[in-house]
């Protein structure tokens, strides 16, 4: 998915908001999503949660956006070739279908219970497109930061259907990393967890997770308690490393659709504009120069019919480096 926003907003704490946490559970900030159009006058509208100005990442994730349901055949998901570098895609989908094309040549259908994951390293194009089968589209789009060491790396494309676990009320299907005895083969730079989590009406899930992770969960809808937290459908709670526990409780009388994401934090700074993720100004000008020129850097993606998706201009300011506030 292509990102058209710059200027993220800020976070809301959760400490604030919470008087009812028990005193042995980690603090939990709820950070609040913002609506972004993508696209023209049929544009899709996302509700994006990273990155915030007050947190860049958690762990090597970088990127969240969250969208629908919505009609697909008034406002599906019609996004042209575009490029990425120094970053992974995920698309998970809960319903609809997407056509995903690129240039190392993959064409794939992205499918509700069905992870794609893709490696723009050095430079990838590709497009994405609701499918006229499509009726209700509702998914999430996330990306990861690559390290230094690999942030230009090859063009990859992995595709991975995780087998459903039972625990205590709850459905968990978990796409990257291990959770609940259930481990995702498919290969990330950086350790990483991804899971979706769906709770029955009134369930309480108590999951055992890496201390040395920062966790987010996304609420795409219910009702939901983090450690004791409320959060409101497309909030994401953050909570710190050091939490070896995370009680996950749906207070409503329908299932809980939730996306927990974590990973150890991931120190280096990034600069990261548009699509393209980057460690200084002059990588993302490079960047940006070698998509307007049809460098080879991206490839070609065929099969679709439109144009390319053209860069926006560059902002008359320098863009910073930015990482995470100080752990507390």
């Amino acid at each position: 998915m292509s990102n058209v926003e710059t200027d993220p907003a800020a976070l809301r704490c959760g400490t604030a908001v919470d008087g009812d946490r028990p005193a042995t559970a980690p603090p939990v900030d709820v950070l609040s999503a913002r609506d972004v159009p993508l696209g023209g006058p049929r544009a899709l509208l996302v509700r994006r949660t990273l990155p915030q100005r007050a947190r860049t990442l958690i762990g090597a994730w970088c990127f969240a956006d969250h969208y629908g349901p919505v009609d697909a055949g008034a406002t599906g998901m019609d996004v042209p070739p575009h490029p990425h570098t120094g970053l992974q895609t995920v698309s998970w989908l809960f319903s609809g279908e997407i056509e995903h094309r690129d240039s190392l040549g993959t064409h794939a259908l992205v499918r509700p219970g069905e992870m794609n994951l893709m490696t723009g390293g050095y430079g990838i194009a590709h497009s994405e497109v609701s499918t006229p089968d499509t009726t209700v589209l509702h998914g999430v789009q996330l990306w990861v930061a690559l390290p230094e060491e690999h942030r230009n790396a090859a063009r990859d494309f992995q595709h991975h259907v995780p087998r459903p676990v039972r625990a205590d009320g709850a459905e968990i299907k978990v796409f990257l990393g291990s959770l609940a005895g259930s481990t995702s083969p498919v290969r990330t730079f950086t350790p990483l967890l991804g899971a979706e989590i769906v709770l029955e009406p009134h369930a309480t899930l108590t999951l055992a997770v890496d201390a040395d992770f920062e966790h987010g969960l996304l609420v795409d809808s219910g009702d939901v308690r983090l450690s004791g937290t409320p959060l409101r459908p497309a909030e994401l709670g953050y909570v710190s490393c050091g939490t070896d526990t995370l009680a996950v409780a749906n207070e409503s009388g329908a299932p809980a659709r939730t996306i927990l994401l974590g990973g150890p934090p991931f120190e280096e700074e990034i600069v990261m504009w548009w699509n393209f993720i980057g460690r200084s100004h002059a990588d993302i000008v490079r960047a940006r120069e070698d998509w307007q020129a049809g460098s080879d850097r991206f490839g070609a993606v065929e099969g679709h019919p439109g144009r390319r998706l053209p860069a926006p201009a560059l902002p008359n300011a320098v863009i910073t480096p930015r990482g995470n506030p100080a752990r507390r």
